[in-house]
């Protein structure tokens, strides 16, 4: 039976460095009550118009082409150039944004018509209308290697019904559509572009914002610039943003402080409290819809979507072995410790602030090192059993799998430590090139996106290779009913297995904390993850 390729160990030529030290976990104090701040306004304080502001990235994003982008860095730079047809609110509400109306589905759930907006035009000058929008959706289905194609569902076609209205027909129902038009699948792009650009769209994206696309700086930087054809141009302020990469969270830190960004994404446990207390430095944060796991690849062998493969390893053939290594994991312990009890200990993909939330979704397996190395006798594996693991290597992904590394060593296993840059872990992920790895998702508000895309057979995220057949019903069965009580406890049915047969093991779930320089305002983080700056500006000085 085929194993996975060689692990991927190169890094910009340079060999990644292995880590073998570990962290000692030790358990910390709760936390106190954080209430959420998703936002800082102007509240009435004049706006200087103009100015260019840097946010600080901590890590680069990938293709700017919402078809194919899986990087949540990628969601802060599109957010200000492609607006979508839904969005969320503060409070995680689905609210219109190119849309001009929530759709209206018919009583067989078969028919959705989605009215949109007239009157406005790209970033090209390219008219938007419902044709565009046809156009995006047709390409976000029939591309190859769009990731987009199962957060769409069973569409059997798609109709132009005049320029203001858009007809999705369906197989069968699919409840997940507004939420999925909320994110990448819902950005409109001008057809003008696709037609000129096709698969390099990337490379020069036009789109529907308050920003256009100006230059990318490898590993460096991205520069948008104010976009004068956006049809709420008044209520945006800047001249320009540029994200600038940052992967050292003390050097992001360090800028803030200097004025030399103004914004930074992800401010690490390790600094937040401290610069909370620094004049001229605010901090936004609010509670993630995502999480932060582990993955093993129990099939990707020849790159995700294909079809499954047997690897055989013990960890990617046996579910003993992954559910020892589940069993040696204190997730209280690990989270608080590590980042200074900022972050939620997590086990399944659905948040316990969401309305989808049940107690299975919500039950934990417990922390038992001792029946771990039961069930790996069981399994006849000896032990410390030994894993190679892939991870980011942003400071705080590091000492989290540190830590684990200490962590599971009781339960039977011996972790080896592989750093690499965050976007060649993407591609590492899926190629397949893997055995473990630690990778997060951003979250959203629909539990089939943050499901069916790392859970279903050959979907665009199934990076694990994973394939059950009876999760495969359960998920599709949840698209097929509106009513949110039967879809969330099909939702539980489908946690209950993944938590036997661990493909993916959820370990937290991470407060996001963006900071801000006090000379700015109009900024907001939401529950999804993405840093908004689309209407942000300097505050006037006195005297302006």
């Amino acid at each position: 039976m085929p194993l996975p390729r060689p692990l991927a160990v190169a890094l910009g030529g340079v060999l990644a460095v292995v880590l073998t030290a570990c962290i000692p976990v030790q358990p910390v104090e709760p936390a106190p009550p954080r209430p959420d701040v998703p936002g800082v306004g102007f509240d009435g304080r004049p706006v200087r118009e103009g100015g260019d502001l840097v946010m600080a990235l901590s890590s680069e994003p990938d293709r700017l082409d919402p078809t194919t982008s899986s990087s949540l860095y990628t969601r802060y730079v599109m957010n200000t150039m492609c607006e979508k047809l839904y969005d969320i609110d503060a409070a995680g509400e689905l609210v219109p944004q190119l849309a001009t109306a929530l759709p209206t589905v018919s009583a067989d759930g078969l028919t959705v018509t989605i009215p949109v907006r007239t009157g406005i035009s790209f970033a090209d000058g390219t008219p938007f209308d419902a044709a565009a929008v046809a156009t995006t959706l047709e390409r976000n289905l029939t591309m190859e290697g769009s990731k987009r194609k199962g957060e769409l569902g069973p569409i059997s076609g798609i109709e132009v019904a005049d320029p203001t209205t858009v007809v999705v027909r369906y197989e069968q129902p699919f409840a997940p559509l507004t939420a999925s038009l909320a994110d990448r699948a819902g950005m409109i792009m001008s057809p003008a572009a696709l037609a000129e650009l096709g698969a390099d769209f990337s490379s020069a994206p036009v789109c529907v914002g308050p920003f256009r696309f100006a230059e990318r700086v490898p590993q460096t930087s991205i520069t948008v610039v104010r976009d004068p054809n956006y049809y709420d141009a008044d209520q945006v302020h800047l001249d320009s943003i540029t994200y600038r990469i940052m992967t050292d969270a003390n050097i992001r830190a360090a800028n803030l402080r200097s004025g030399d960004v103004q914004v930074a994404d992800t401010i690490s446990p390790q600094d937040v409290d401290s610069l909370q207390l620094e004049r001229g430095i605010g901090v936004l944060q609010i509670g993630s819809l995502g999480y932060q796991g582990i993955t093993f690849n129990v099939g990707n062998v020849a790159g995700v979507g294909e079809p499954p493969q047997p690897i055989d390893t013990p960890i990617a053939s046996d579910p003993r072995v992954r559910q020892a290594f589940a069993l040696s994991v204190d997730r209280t312990t690990l989270v608080n410790a590590v980042f200074n009890n900022w972050h939620e200990p997590a086990c399944s993909p659905i948040s316990p602030a969401s309305p989808f939330s049940t107690p299975a979704s919500e039950a934990c397996p417990p922390y038992d090192p001792a029946r771990a190395r039961q069930l790996l006798a069981e399994a006849g594996v000896p032990t410390p059993y030994p894993l190679t693991v892939l991870v980011s290597n942003q400071q705080d992904q590091l000492r989290l799998v540190q830590a684990l590394q200490a962590s599971v060593r009781a339960g039977g296993f011996e972790i080896t430590i592989q750093p690499m840059e965050y976007s060649t872990l993407l591609d590492t992920q899926d190629r397949g090139d893997f055995e473990v790895l630690q990778l997060g998702w951003s979250g959203r508000i629909d539990p089939h996106g943050n499901m069916f895309p790392f859970l279903a057979t050959g979907s665009a995220d199934n990076v694990a290779g994973y394939s059950n057949p009876e999760v495969d019903r359960l998920l599709r069965e949840a698209t097929q009913v509106n009513d949110r009580p039967t879809r969330a406890a099909l939702y539980g049915q489908v946690v209950e297995i993944i938590q036997r047969d661990v493909p993916l093991l959820y370990l937290y779930r991470q407060r996001n904390l963006t900071a801000y320089t006090t000379d700015v305002a109009g900024i907001a983080t939401y529950a999804d993850g993405v840093v908004r700056l689309g209407r942000a500006g300097f505050l006037a000085e006195e005297g302006e």
